[in-house]
């Protein structure tokens, strides 16, 4: 993958961070999948070798298998793309959807950072926009190289403008752009593009630490042939999991679950987290729960069944056999 430089937001030119410049770049987004094809030679590679059809996901979805079924299907609709699509809940409302365009109906995808301010809540409108891209594509390789010589080496993909900090362990430093591109836009370069919507169990992506979490719990299992799979109890709906903002990086998630073992989640519909805490082992979260802690001190959640909002800003916990006592 190539790397490009962070735009300084107040002065548009390639930021400068002396305390650790491997922070001036930035990934273009997975956009940069088809001129890394182009420019390192590889789709030239794969056609001599005979290869015609490419299957690609996203490294972080652990449900994305090569499906046969599926690579018949594409073959046989003789289409030069296909995304697999399922049907958005609220835990993918802030994904990109996917929408057709007025002027020809043709397929396309719209990111959150597309969509402009006052447009945000029907963006995130799920049964206005009912299917969201897994980023599970197949592409027709010949197809490809079609559009790369149709538009003088490249897939003209929209660019996203992403605000970021130039450190992204501190708000306080330079404010950036991050300016990318995303694979699954290619759809609306592809006329006669397609479609297909998917169960969620090809979906189980590991994008935030939410998803981590959720990941980590008995919401999912591991089936006999190695794949991450929600819990059938779950019927293809995940739990929706909203972390305090302190907890956006793994380090900082793990301190959550000291124990290592995340709370059930298995009959679990939304759990926010807000405040310093962690977990004790021995939790299962029922139903719609807020747990928050108002103060400064870290608190711990004791073990036992949540099915009701919690706070634990006065709550002292000690050792098993000691109890929990309120202060």
């Amino acid at each position: 993958q190539n790397k490009a430089p962070k735009v300084d937001a107040a002065t548009f030119r390639p930021v400068t961070w002396d305390a650790d410049p491997s922070h001036e770049w930035c990934p273009p987004g997975h956009g940069d999948l088809y001129p890394a094809m182009l420019g390192s030679g590889t789709l030239d590679r794969l056609l001599e070798k005979g290869f015609k059809y490419m299957f690609v996901s996203n490294s972080d979805n652990l449900g994305a298998t090569m499906d046969l079924k599926i690579l018949t299907y594409f073959v046989e609709s003789g289409a030069p793309f296909l995304m697999e699509v399922a049907d958005r809940t609220e835990a993918d409302k802030k994904g990109g959807h996917l929408a057709q365009k007025r002027s020809d109906g043709g397929l396309l995808l719209r990111e959150a950072a597309q969509c402009p301010p006052e447009d945000e809540k029907n963006f995130q409108n799920i049964d206005m926009y009912k299917y969201f891209n897994t980023n599970n594509l197949w592409l027709d390789l010949t197809k490809l190289r079609e559009i790369f010589k149709a538009n003088g080496g490249s897939v003209p993909l929209p660019v996203m403008k992403n605000e970021k900090t130039v450190d992204p362990r501190d708000k306080a430093s330079t404010k950036v752009y991050q300016l990318e591109t995303a694979m699954g836009a290619a759809i609306e370069c592809f006329p006669g593009a397609k479609a297909l919507v998917i169960p969620r169990s090809r979906f189980a992506p590991v994008k935030t630490t939410n998803d981590l979490l959720a990941l980590r719990s008995d919401a999912y299992v591991l089936t006999d042939d190695f794949r991450v799979v929600l819990d059938e109890s779950r019927n293809g709906v995940p739990p929706n999991v909203k972390l305090d903002g302190q907890y956006k990086f793994t380090d900082r998630m793990e301190e959550l679950i000291p124990s290592g073992k995340a709370p059930s989640l298995k009959e679990c519909k939304k759990l926010v987290i807000e405040g310093n805490m962690k977990f004790a082992a021995g939790i299962t979260i029922k139903g719609e729960v807020t747990i928050k802690n108002t103060g400064d001190k870290k608190r711990t959640v004791p073990p036992g069944i949540y099915d009701k909002d919690f706070d634990v800003t006065n709550v002292e916990y000690k050792e098993p056999g000691c109890g929990c006592v309120v202060a």
